[in-house]
């Protein structure tokens, strides 16, 4: 190989993505030793500004390139990586990410990094290994079960294992520095091993039904190319062993597969399934993990040494270098689309990267999105049904209960209650599901009808009675002491009206004394560990009441809940939002298929003072199939997403009238600009007007033609960014899935 002299006076430049709100990237210069060995998709340190930050070099300019003499361009200040860490097709979906939902492409490409290596930190970490020193060490630990534990696994490996295996078996970290303390083991730094693992299976697969073969069967005809499927099979119909079985061939090629999650909650009955069907290494990639884990998972996704990497939406953006199948569970979860800063979907980026890598994208629900049936009926997705659950497990039936005319015991039908009586005695287990955490709603004084209500939002504090008495605003986080009595009339009764889920567990423990209430909720679930713990309570078949929001209504597996309660629907039925019905309806569905996956039949009862509204008449007599083909013909109809395309412009300040008239003057401009191709609601109130002591203001857009939408925003939005007061808070969000 030639080796290239320096041009003399040549200036040698790199385009480098720079973690700033700015849309471009910057031209730096460095030297000709340095531009040889940089890399696109490498990191450099540059000085932006007075700030040092690490940027990604997304291009090396030709040496001939025109440059202007009058301007001086800055040096790099060093080069971080010999490699390049993000390849050239994660390097074309994040541009098209940064394109698509205009947001500046250096903050899309600081997303898609752990955050060891946004901070500079050096790529090759040391692995982290345990040794042991000391045989017999029984008599030093005898008090802590948690230390004995971890002795035996570090006994089966005498010569050393790796922390994250320690971790995966479920010792902590914690527990193997108090026994290095002990002088029991020792860590040892060691260079980390990134060479693929072989991948071979620990378990034979469970025999298909006729429609999970069919599944299987079409999934692998596409495997070579980019198909995007749906897989629509109702709750319980085995989708996860269709995965299973897709992703055993895939892996036998010596392929990756990604599996995305939309909770973490998820994350350990999933892993537990991966790993007792395949020996190979899984890279876990979510929020609970710490820096140093996840940038482990990380390399070992980007290295090729792990062959599963199963994560929550950020670990769409991870580089694999041999993919060969993406799989989203539960596409219809709203955790999939990012709230804040850069707005992203993980179902549509999840598509376009299997256009990219061309490889399947099966994305499975039993509540298929709206969005992903009007794909399939444009021809852009097929669709594969599994009708039947699997084993010999029914379909829950449906029975709606009437408020206004049922006898009642703390909010409860008394039917209800009769009902669930008979299946606790039968030894079985009850969900009753509640979408409100916290103890009451509202707190009211009953003599001037005073409310509680937060002074920075248009809402109510909600009342808590654990681990004190307070009042908390889910909003924007504010707590207060409890009040004695009213601040208006002095009066001391006051009264908690409405029902958290905290208020029905006392209610259930006073109703059934002689049975476990199991709560699950963010305030039950918060602390490391907890919800694992909950989770194998109540795999054991002892009765039980599960009581919980919307955490359990997730893909779990429950095989002994034969009845589950819906207590509060009419919430959901009476919202705002256009999608407010779908999320209902996807909501009641998922719920009740957590009754009746075992032997037994299941039954859901659903609590509500509108027994005739369409939508549960529709769910109760046909399925959710039937009202998402409804509900597609309701929105052809009103012209809604995803008949047309919508972008979602919000607006914070201090004072509503500079949101309203800065949003006003902005949408004249675009309606001359656009022709009036461009369809602008608003500006309005948001549904919550003042939240954390700010006003919220929203103006929404929409277009049936997607390209011209983007092409009109696109220079419109720039110039709002730079016109906009300083006080002010602006956010885009395009293809928006809620909107308040």
């Amino acid at each position: 190989m030639q080796v290239l002299a320096p041009a003399p006076n040549t200036v040698y430049r790199v385009r480098v993505a720079v973690p700033v709100y700015l849309y471009d990237c910057f031209d730096y210069s460095l030297s000709f030793e340095q531009y040889q060995q940089a890399q696109i998709g490498a990191r450099v340190a540059i000085s932006f500004g007075r700030q040092n930050l690490i940027g990604v070099i997304t291009d090396k300019l030709a040496p001939d390139a025109p440059l202007d003499p009058s301007i001086k361009l800055k040096a790099i200040t060093e080069l971080l990586d010999d490699q390049a860490i993000l390849d050239g097709k994660v390097l074309s979906l994040l541009t098209w990410a940064s394109q698509y939902y205009q947001f500046p492409i250096g903050e899309v490409i600081q997303s898609a990094l752990p955050a060891l290596l946004r901070q500079g930190k050096p790529y090759n970490l040391l692995a982290r290994t345990w040794k042991l020193l000391d045989d017999d060490a029984e008599s030093k630990i005898k008090r802590s079960e948690r230390q004995q534990e971890a002795y035996k696994v570090l006994k089966l490996h005498p010569s050393g294992t790796a922390e994250n295996l320690l971790n995966l078996a479920g010792v902590e970290t914690a527990t193997l520095k108090a026994l290095e303390k002990k002088g029991i083991c020792e860590c040892v730094l060691d260079a980390q091993d990134f060479s693929p693992m072989p991948v071979s299976m620990a378990q034979m697969p469970l025999t298909a039904n006729p429609d999970q073969k069919k599944a299987i069967e079409t999934i692998l005809k596409a495997r070579k190319r980019y198909q995007a499927i749906l897989l629509d099979g109702l709750t319980g119909s085995g989708k996860t062993e269709v995965y299973l079985q897709v992703m055993q061939e895939v892996l036998k090629q010596g392929k990756q597969v990604l599996v995305l999650v939309p909770e973490i909650g998820l994350t350990p009955q999933t892993i537990s399934r991966f790993q007792s069907r395949f020996h190979c290494n899984i890279a876990l990639l979510h929020s609970g993990l710490n820096d140093s884990k996840r940038l482990q998972a990380w390399q070992a996704a980007q290295t090729g040494k792990a062959s599963i990497i199963l994560g929550t939406r950020s670990a769409i953006f991870t580089p694999l270098p041999n993919l060969g199948l993406i799989v989203l569970d539960e596409e219809h979860d709203l955790s999939f689309k990012q709230q804040e800063g850069f707005r992203y979907h993980a179902r549509d980026i999840a598509l376009y990267r299997g256009h990219l890598e061309q490889c399947p994208v099966v994305l499975g629900s039993a509540t298929p999105s709206i969005d992903s049936y009007a794909l399939v009926q444009n021809g852009k997705m097929s669709c594969l049904e599994l009708n039947q659950r699997a084993g010999s497990a029914l379909m829950p039936k449906i029975h709606i209960l009437d408020l206004k005319v049922a006898q009642k015991q703390h909010g409860i039908s008394q039917m209800l209650l009769d009902e669930m009586k008979k299946r606790l005695d039968k030894k079985e287990q009850v969900l009753v599901f509640l979408n409100r955490r916290g103890y009451a709603p509202v707190l009211i004084c009953e003599s001037c009808a005073w409310q509680a209500k937060c002074p920075h939002c248009d809402a109510n504090f909600t009342v808590h009675r654990t681990p004190y008495q307070h009042l908390h605003c889910h909003h924007c986080g504010t707590i207060h002491r409890m009040p004695s009595h009213c601040p208006q009339c002095s009066h001391t009764e006051l009264k908690s009206i409405g029902m958290g889920t905290a208020k029905v567990e006392d209610s259930l423990n006073e109703l059934f004394p002689d049975y476990d209430v199991i709560r699950v909720d963010r305030d039950s679930t918060s602390r490391v560990g907890s919800w694992q713990k909950i989770y194998d309570k109540i795999q054991k078949s002892e009765p039980a009441i599960l009581l919980g929001t919307q955490m359990l209504a997730k893909g779990h597996h429950f095989p002994y809940v034969t009845l589950v309660a819906i207590l509060d629907i009419d919430s959901g039925l009476l919202s705002v939002d256009f999608r407010a019905t779908e999320r209902t309806a996807q909501l009641v569905v998922q719920v009740a298929g957590r009754a009746g996956r075992g032997e037994r039949k299941g039954d859901v009862y659903l609590q509500t003072l509108r027994p005739e509204h369409p939508l549960l008449n529709t769910l109760v007599q046909e399925d959710y199939r039937q009202f998402a083909k409804q509900t597609l013909k309701e929105r052809q109809a009103a012209l809604m997403p995803p008949f047309r395309y919508a972008a979602l412009i919000r607006c914070e300040s201090k004072d509503q009238k500079l949101n309203t008239d800065f949003l006003q003057q902005h949408a004249q401009l675009l309606r001359q600009n656009s022709e009036h191709s461009v369809d602008i609601w608003g500006p309005i109130p948001a549904p919550m007007e003042r939240k954390a002591g700010r006003y919220q203001s929203h103006m929404v857009l929409l277009s049936a033609d997607r390209a011209r939408l983007h092409f009109y925003i696109r220079h419109w939005w720039l110039n709002m960014l730079h016109q906009k007061p300083s006080t002010m808070k602006l956010s885009l969000d395009i293809d928006p899935q809620e909107l308040s």
